[in-house]
């Protein structure tokens, strides 16, 4: 269990907390007297291996569906990309940022914004290449989508490919792309329909709030999918206390 008794595991617990909500170096931990930083990564490295980060998160997501309820109706996708100065695993040039060393996160939340599919690449990977990936990532049982009980899928407009539409088909989802054309664009806000897809871009500031994944420190793929699947488990358990 991620969270049990025994002062280690509470120090662990705290100190991993702390790099994450904080964006600290692990050798900074050493400053608090409470752990050394060795300590605290190998305990951080063990977790990792024995999939505890993932398990928190997945056990947050069933939390969440059993209280409130997952909102499958509507999901949402969209990348976010980020500085990785020290490069590494899944990392690549960000066209954004003059060239220099990013990653790119792709995140797959509900009707609310609550993360529940992630997958990690390039800072030059284009949004539409990892999407049957994020879909694939969902921790937690996906209903089926019904006609009486469709799922619809929001994406931008650089999602506006065949195999975007193919990938949607797939997963039995409905798309609702926002096409390229500026005039179809136009149409489509004279009609009135209600947006859907900025929850996406909360649930990528929900993100942003743990400074660990404003700025990747970590060269490693695994160990930075960890700091994502913490931070993704924390915002499912703290979604379950205060619902929308």
């Amino acid at each position: 269990m991620f969270l049990g008794p025994g002062s280690h595991r509470v120090q662990g617990n705290t100190l991993i907390l702390l790099v994450l909500r904080t964006g600290m170096q692990w050798r900074a931990l050493k400053a608090t007297g409470v752990c050394g930083p060795s300590s605290a990564y190998r305990r951080f490295r063990e977790w990792l291996e024995a999939g505890v980060f993932w398990e928190f998160w997945r056990q947050g997501l069933l939390m969440y569906e059993a209280l409130g309820g997952i909102d499958w109706e509507w999901l949402a996708v969209d990348g976010a990309q980020g500085k990785a100065p020290l490069g590494g695993e899944k990392t690549g040039p960000n066209p954004t940022d003059r060239g220099k060393k990013g990653s790119k996160r792709s995140v797959l939340c509900d009707g609310r914004g609550v993360p529940i599919g992630l997958v990690v690449g390039g800072a030059n990977t284009k949004g539409h290449k990892l999407l049957r990936q994020t879909l694939e990532s969902i921790p937690v049982p996906r209903p089926g989508s019904t006609s009486q009980q469709p799922q619809g899928l929001c994406l931008d407009a650089g999602y506006d490919y065949d195999e975007v539409r193919r990938v949607a088909e797939d997963f039995g989802l409905t798309l609702h792309v926002r096409p390229r054309d500026y005039r179809t664009r136009e149409m489509e806000r004279s009609a009135h329909k209600k947006a859907r897809r900025w929850v996406v871009e909360r649930a990528h500031s929900w993100h942003n709030r743990f400074r660990r994944i404003l700025v990747r420190w970590e060269k490693r793929e695994d160990t930075w999918l960890a700091m994502l699947h913490l931070a993704c488990g924390v915002i499912a358990w703290f979604h379950r206390v205060l619902p929308e």
